[in-house]
């Protein structure tokens, strides 16, 4: 084994396989004293471990290894187990002594032998190995063919899986296979969703704790929810079943009989016992989408449930239990609703650890295309119909549905809506520019009609500015900044501001004509969309 700095060793006696008395004893194979008969494995220092009950074996090991490595020095080091075959007592034991060992990885090289010792005590030292604790690779000995034939084998194993190229690219393609899942397949381009993605993807195989959806009415949280649970279904890290519930459905007993359960006779109509949603997703994922609807007793009921993994279902006097993961979806602000003391703030607390925010699809223009097309496959497997644009409807749909006059107030089921009704007015099975502009109208008119609040202009103007606006320049200064906020540039803004009077001139520069509109107000485009190019 080629190295440049001094060889350590950290083992357990074998106090079965180093045993051994009188001459005879080297006639058997001894993996501690087999480590100093290697030609090729210089030893520098050995640091033996061993019970006091062992004290004498652990002598005739170290006096043995000095007989045929004069070079290697034994340290010996008592250390005492109750039970050598507990897993907790064990690793606790070990953990200990590699915290208080002088380790020098830039002096020394450290080998962890894990041929002697319990099982137990073998997979504590990859254990602690694997994490870092122990500062080494291993080393594994193993007994000669016949009994004449020497010290045996031995074989040195890196745990540090970086160096394994093939395994390297084996863990980047699991990774990029489970991030797909997570995208439903979908070749997603917005950059600040795909890293959105990516974090959840690490978070989900690396944890049980809650997870909070944040996002609008139909973003594609519970979409997401059910790929989270089957990417760690693949893994094997669940093994329950994926349980939903809209808690907007649920109101009064109803609620919490769905979801904790009730016994027999707990209130009118209850003629059974029922289990609840929380016992039916044990050992699996339970998804709560709007979570922010459900009523105070509900939420202290979860609350205790998520903390102890117990409840009482409703009309019982003994609790159950539930090991189950939970993730929650809502369209909600829930730092307000606590404001507004219609949500707990210590069930908030508890769920909010890991917080992804789904951003809406007039947020990620440049994934309308991908999700066409993932709509359409899905269209044809419901209708057993293969259904295409033609290619000028396809250039005219994506025009419109990537523009700022697409607001999408129903994001991804305002999509599917739209590619479900061109594709059923599809003759043939071709989707034709006359049904996109049918279908155009029909947005147009729909979201014209629309109710929302414009942007809250007091985040982007002080209070006394603000105060100094007329309401009519305050009501068209909110229509601006909604539609910039929409666009992806300051030149696709003013496109889509000034397109009529656009084409009455002969020369005219859109981007400029919206920056001196913001001028006015002492706003620019960095204020509004510090994350877009201008």
């Amino acid at each position: 084994m080629p190295t440049t700095k001094p060889i350590v060793v950290l083992g357990l006696l074998g106090t079965t396989l180093d045993t051994g008395k009188g001459p005879n004893r080297w006639a058997r194979w001894r993996p501690t004293v087999s480590l100093g008969q290697h030609p090729d494995l210089l030893i520098s220092r050995l640091e033996l471990l061993h019970n006091r009950r062992a004290t004498s074996l652990a002598e005739t090991v170290a006096a043995d290894i000095a007989s045929v490595s004069p070079e290697t020095t034994v340290v010996r080091h008592e250390f005492e187990l109750r039970d050598p075959w507990d897993f907790g007592e064990v690793y606790g034991a070990l953990h200990d002594f590699a915290a208080g060992y002088p380790f020098d990885p830039e002096a020394e090289d450290y080998l962890i032998h894990i041929t002697t010792g319990t099982h137990v005590a073998q997979i504590c030292s990859f254990l602690l190995t694997e994490a870092r604790y122990l500062p080494a690779r291993l080393i594994q000995t193993s007994p000669p063919r016949r009994a004449t034939d020497g010290a045996g084998g031995y074989q040195i194993i890196d745990l540090d899986l970086s160096k394994y190229d093939r395994l390297a690219a084996r863990f980047e393609r699991e990774h990029r296979d489970a991030v797909a899942s997570l995208k439903s397949g979908i070749e997603t381009r917005n950059p600040a969703f795909n890293r959105l993605i990516e974090r959840i993807e690490h978070v989900a195989l690396r944890t049980t704790d809650p997870i909070l959806i944040t996002g609008p009415t139909g973003a594609g949280k519970t979409r997401l929810a059910g790929r989270i649970y089957e990417t760690r279904r693949h893994r094997r890290l669940v093994s329950g079943a994926f349980v939903e519930v809209n808690c907007a459905t649920l109101r009064g007993d109803g609620a919490m009989s769905a979801l904790f359960g009730h016994r027999k006779g707990a209130f009118t109509g209850a003629t059974a016992d029922r289990s609840g949603l929380l016992r039916a997703a044990h050992d699996g994922m339970l998804f709560l989408d709007e979570i922010g609807e459900l009523g105070p007793d509900e939420q202290a009921m979860l609350l205790r449930a998520l903390e102890h993994k117990r409840f009482f279902p409703l009309g019982a006097d003994t609790e159950v239990s539930s090991d189950f993961q939970l993730v929650a979806g809502t369209n909600r602000n829930l730092a307000a609703r606590v404001r507004e003391g219609a949500f707990r703030e210590d069930l908030l607390a508890r769920i909010n650890l890991w917080t992804f925010d789904l951003p809406a699809l007039r947020d990620r223009p440049e994934d309308i295309e991908p999700n066409l097309d993932f709509e359409l496959e899905a269209f044809a497997r419901s209708r057993n119909q293969l259904v295409r644009f033609s290619r000028e409807a396809r250039r005219d749909f994506l025009r419109f549905a990537t523009s700022p006059e697409a607001a999408w107030p129903g994001n991804f089921r305002d999509l599917n809506a739209a590619l479900t009704r061109m594709a059923t007015l599809a003759p043939g099975g071709r989707i034709t520019q006359e049904i996109v502009a049918e279908e155009v109208a029909r947005l147009r008119s729909l979201w014209a009609g629309r109710t929302d609040a414009g942007p809250d202009l007091s985040a982007l103007l002080h209070g006394a500015a603000l105060d100094e606006i007329d309401l009519f320049d305050r009501l068209q200064l909110e229509a601006v900044v909604g539609v910039c906020r929409r666009a992806r540039s300051l030149s696709d803004a003013g496109r889509a501001l000034f397109a009529a009077s656009r084409v009455r001139r002969t020369s005219t520069n859109d981007a400029d004509r919206l920056r001196k509109y913001l001028a006015r107000f002492g706003l620019t485009w960095a204020d509004l969309r510090p994350d877009a190019g201008d």
